[in-house]
């Protein structure tokens, strides 16, 4: 043991040469990596590694990391780098701290003489943000989260700061020390010393008192700085590299797979609500109004790239916009990687500080322009949204618990309702901003929101007729001569629906004459003289096919799990008939689908959209309800179908009024697809109206295609060719 005694001497020299500059120096101007102090550190690190791999037996102590311990000269380097002097120190003592944790094997972080600077170190970096220390404190976080990913135990006594050592009283047993780290403590020191003695003076418990395992009063104070903490201030460091480390270690310690420390990461730290809490102020800092065609701008903004595009056009609250969406996306990812209880309390946390106390009165407010703005940022976030918790409470958010049906005089008691009424509002921009909203939700993979919407009302089929024999026809369901808007003097007029399709079979051995029917039934409601697409080299309902069969194979797989039927449940023809409400949802887009000839084009392109996106769900209810025109329809009940039948009816009598309706249509389409100059025209509402229903017809015709058979997504046949539709 000769040489070890050598390395012990010049262990303490070093460490007395540190000791002597404080002594002897006066100028206090010198930097400190322009004196011996950083040569000094780095011989005795290099001195504790090399010692440690000379031990003969693992896990034992050397003498110069016992009088580093015994002589306490982390918590000395500590308050020289908290004094900051020489200037610079502050740095040299993290790098120091950060490289002994790092290259030391033997666990020290069990000492109290090792504990306790740490917690001071952190304070120091907690307490100075933007200070020029950030790298090498985010490089020392970065060596605790590691220590702590290697022993989740040690977790909560990185958090518990300096209440581990105000509280020795609460000491008790734990299991954060292994049975067998007194016996190798015992052989830490020379014999000639007693070890009980020098474990009380390098601030070691004694050898029957572990560290506890949650001291009393955990809490953490409002001014107090841990771990977390310095995490925290470091993810909003303005230099992107340390900011994304920071977030990194973040997400290292909230992802340790211990369940004792995630609970103690729930429930005796500040860690979730901190964290949520940043959220609320990066929201707070955007401007009260943003545009919504600004925020779609930064659609996908990722968190390890949360800085702006720079190709996009800027525009006022750009930068704080994308801060803001950086952090939720960095948000969601947390709760997706982290342990189960982290991610329940955290999504809790963002659902109750962001979404209930921050959006929910801005989102009910009366003001045009909150709606308006909050609705398109809550849009942009479920875009970002994937983790199954936070999406979980977005959506009890959103729609509540209750899904029981609405019925049609019912006031609004959610927050749901309330949207929906904003779908059908005086200002069209806060209904297209909030049918956004809907369509998004219903792309989301969580059933309650479909079955919220739509399906509740849906249940029991009390949209059929009860006793009625299945339609034989077209003409059988629809009577269009007995519809007001089919007058025998309109009729006579010439302008018809450009096909009646043929009976449909109540049967079909293999389904496809069935289908094509009810393709054939969409595609011929548009008469022909309100056609334009046949006029220009225009993708048709071929391109339709195409697009409805990939988006119902998307749907298909997020739905798969729901254990939804395959096919309708029969109707009882003894039950009475009960009266059939549609809920607030379909009822709103009915009524809007009814106005499409009186209605801007973006807020019409908005409703069909959301529309079709219902109709590619393949539940049968649905199917039934949205795509089928052959159902007999109880008294008093409306399907998709017959709105668009009555909207037919509408625009074949408004069509006698528009002078050259047929050039003045061609030419409104050519302005839509950018052929022609966008000068205003006549009846400019109703031409874009009449463009959007024969695309619309083509959209459901396909999506109704591809969906056959109704109940599943067996598609192995090719759309028929365009001369069968």
């Amino acid at each position: 043991r000769e040489p070890s005694i050598d390395l012990l001497q010049a262990f303490v020299e070093h460490w007395k040469g540190i000791t002597q500059y404080y002594i002897e120096s006066t100028d206090e101007n010198t930097p400190a990596k322009k004196t011996d102090i950083p040569w000094r550190l780095k011989q005795m690190l290099d001195i504790l590694v090399y010692e440690e791999r000379q031990q003969a037996a693992a896990g034992e102590a050397g003498p110069c990391l016992e009088y580093l311990l015994q002589h306490k000269i982390l918590e000395t380097l500590c308050t020289l780098g908290k004094a900051e002097y020489p200037p610079g120190m502050r740095q040299q003592v993290f790098q120091f701290f950060s490289k002994v944790l790092a290259q030391v094997q033997h666990p020290l972080l069990h000492y109290l003489s090792v504990h306790r600077p740490v917690q001071k170190l952190l304070r120091i970096g907690g307490t100075a943000p933007g200070s020029l220390t950030e790298k090498e404190e985010v490089q020392f976080t970065s060596v605790l989260c590691s220590k702590i990913q290697q022993d989740p135990e040690l977790l909560a006594y990185i958090l518990e700061g300096k209440k581990i050592i105000d509280k020795k009283k609460a000491f008790r047993e734990s299991t954060a020390l292994p049975k067998d780290t007194a016996g190798h403590r015992d052989k830490d020191y020379p014999h000639n010393r007693d070890p009980q003695l020098d474990r009380e003076c390098c601030g070691v418990p004694a050898l029957n008192s572990p560290l506890p395992a949650k001291p009393e009063g955990t809490e953490n104070g409002p001014g107090e700085s841990n771990l977390i903490t310095s995490l925290l201030g470091l993810c909003k460091s303005k230099k992107g590299r340390v900011a994304l480390k920071a977030q990194e270690n973040l997400l290292l310690l909230v992802s340790v797979a211990s369940p004792a420390a995630a609970a103690y990461l729930t429930q005796n730290s500040s860690c979730c609500v901190a964290i949520a809490k940043h959220l609320c102020q990066l929201y707070q800092s955007m401007p009260t109004f943003l545009d919504p065609g600004d925020i779609a701008t930064l659609e996908g903004i990722s968190w390890r790239l949360p800085s702006a595009p720079s190709d996009e056009a800027s525009f006022p609250g750009k930068e704080a916009l994308a801060a803001f969406l950086g952090w939720f996306d960095y948000c969601d990812h947390l709760i997706t990687e982290a342990h189960t209880v982290v991610a329940d309390a955290l999504a809790k946390a963002v659902a109750e500080k962001l979404f209930v106390e921050t959006l929910q009165p801005q989102l009910l407010h009366v003001s045009e322009q909150s709606i308006l703005t909050s609705t398109a940022l809550l849009t942009a976030m479920l875009r970002q949204l994937h983790s199954t918790a936070l999406l979980q409470e977005a959506v009890a958010f959103l729609l509540g618990t209750d899904q029981q049906p609405t019925a049609p005089q019912s006031s609004p008691c959610t927050l749901g309702a309330h949207l929906i009424m904003h779908c059908d509002h005086l200002s069209d921009e806060i209904s297209i901003a909030t049918l956004r909203l809907f369509e998004e939700l219903l792309q989301k993979p969580h059933e309650q929101v479909i079955r919220s919407l739509v399906l509740c009302n849906l249940e029991g089929r009390l949209y059929v007729a009860r006793g009625s024999q299945e339609p034989e026809s077209y003409e059988d369901t629809l009577d269009l001569e007995e519809d007001p808007y089919f007058t025998d003097g309109f009729l006579d007029s010439g302008l018809q629906p450009s096909t009646k399709p043929p009976p449909a079979p109540a049967t079909s051995s293999d389904g496809k004459t069935a289908v094509t029917e009810i393709v054939n039934s969409f595609l011929c409601l548009v008469p022909e003289e309100a056609k334009t697409s046949a006029f220009l080299e225009e993708n048709g309902y071929d391109t339709y096919v195409h697009d409805a069969y990939g988006l119902f194979q998307e749907c298909s797989s997020r739905v798969a799990s729901w254990g939804w039927p395959l096919s309708l449940a029969p109707l009882d023809p003894h039950e009475p008939e009960r009266p059939f409400f549609e809920g607030h949802f379909l009822q709103v887009l009915f009524d809007r689908m009814a106005r499409i000839l009186d209605q801007p084009y973006s807020l019409n392109l908005q409703v069909t959209s959301v529309l079709s996106r219902l109709a590619l769900f393949p539940h049968p209810h649905i199917h039934e309800y949205l795509l089928d025109p052959y159902i007999s329809l109880a008294p008093g009940c409306r399907s998709l179908f017959s709105v668009l039948v009555r909207v037919i009816g509408d625009l074949m009598q408004r069509i006698q009024r528009v002078p050259q309706f047929p050039g003045k249509l061609l030419m409104v389409r050519k302005q839509l697809m950018g052929q022609i100059p966008g000068e205003h025209l006549d009846h400019q509402t109703l031409l874009q109206g009449v463009v959007v229903l024969e695309e619309f017809c083509k959209e459901l015709a396909a999506i109704a295609f591809v969906k056959f058979p109704p109940h599943g997504p067996h598609l192995n046949f090719s759309p028929p060719p365009e001369e069968q539709v």
